[in-house]
C-alpha cells in the first residue's frame, strides 16, 4: 500500500516587500488620525476659551447692571430728592473716562460703587466705599484682558434736547425714535443741567494671551446692554 504525501511547496508566506508597505500605508494612517487628533484637541482649546471668555463678560456685566439699577435708591426715601446718583469720572478715585460712579443709600448710609477700566493691566475694577470709606477687600478685578468699556448715558431734559424733565430718555435729534444717535458721552453729561435716566454699557474683552492659538483664531467678544435707572428717572439730579 502506497502512501502519497501532499507538497507544501505551494504555500507562500509574506514577503519583506509587502510587510515593508503595510507598515508605510500603517504609518500614513497613524498619522492622519494623530493630526486628526491633534485639530480637534486645538478646536476643543479655542471652543472653551471662547466659553470662558462670554460667560466671564456676562458674569462682569451682571454685577456692573445690578449697581447700576440701585443708582439713586434711598431705603428712607424713594426717589431719593438730594442724591447725587450717577456720574462718570471724578473721585473716589480719579478715574478715566471709561468709568461710572453710582451712588445709593441703604440704612442711611452712602454706598458709593466705581466701575473702571485699568489701562495698564487691562482689567475692570470695582471700588466699594460706605460713607467714603473704602471697605475691606476692595478693589476687586471683576474681569481681565479687558480690551474697552465705554459708557453712553440717556437723558432727559439735559441742555435743551426737548426742553423737558418728564422721566424719558430725549430724542435728541427729533427722529421720533429712540436709537444710538440718542446716547450721549460721559463729557457730555458731567456739568450743567445733569439728569440721567438709562446707560448702555459696551464691555469687551480677549482671551488670556498665553496659548497663541487662541490669540490668533479668537477675536474679542463684545457685549453691550442698556437699561433704565428706575431710581432716577423721576429724580432731579444736579
Amino acid at each position: 500500500m502506497k502512501t502519497h504525501l501532499r507538497s507544501n511547496q505551494n504555500q507562500k508566506g509574506i514577503t519583506l516587500i509587502e510587510l515593508l508597505i503595510a507598515m508605510v500605508i500603517s504609518g500614513i494612517l497613524v498619522a492622519a488620525i494623530y493630526r486628526l487628533f491633534v485639530t480637534q484637541s486645538r478646536a476643543y482649546v479655542i471652543q472653551d476659551q471662547v466659553v470662558e471668555v462670554q460667560q466671564s463678560i456676562r458674569s462682569a456685566m451682571q454685577i456692573l447692571l445690578r449697581d447700576l439699577r440701585m443708582a439713586g435708591y434711598d431705603g428712607n426715601n424713594t426717589p431719593s430728592t438730594s442724591l447725587t446718583a450717577i456720574f462718570p469720572g471724578n473721585n473716589p478715585p480719579a478715574v478715566s473716562s471709561a468709568a461710572v460712579r453710582i451712588e445709593y443709600r441703604i440704612n442711611g448710609q452712602l454706598n458709593t460703587k466705581v466701575f473702571l477700566r485699568n489701562p495698564g493691566t487691562a482689567q475692570l475694577i470695582e471700588d466699594f466705599y460706605v460713607d467714603g470709606v473704602q471697605q475691606p477687600g476692595y478693589p476687586v478685578v471683576l474681569l481681565e484682558n479687558v480690551n474697552d468699556l465705554a459708557f453712553t448715558y440717556g437723558v432727559d431734559g439735559l441742555h435743551g434736547f426737548d426742553g423737558t424733565q418728564d422721566g424719558v430718555m430725549d430724542d435728541q435729534n427729533g427722529d421720533g425714535i429712540i436709537n444710538d444717535n440718542d446716547w450721549v458721552s460721559g463729557g457730555a453729561v458731567t456739568g450743567g443741567n445733569l439728569h440721567v435716566v438709562a446707560v448702555r454699557v459696551s464691555l469687551t474683552a480677549s482671551p488670556a494671551p498665553d496659548n497663541p492659538d487662541v490669540q490668533t483664531m479668537v477675536h474679542p467678544r463684545t457685549l453691550v446692554s442698556a437699561i433704565t435707572l428706575r431710581n432716577l428717572s423721576l429724580l432731579r439730579v444736579n
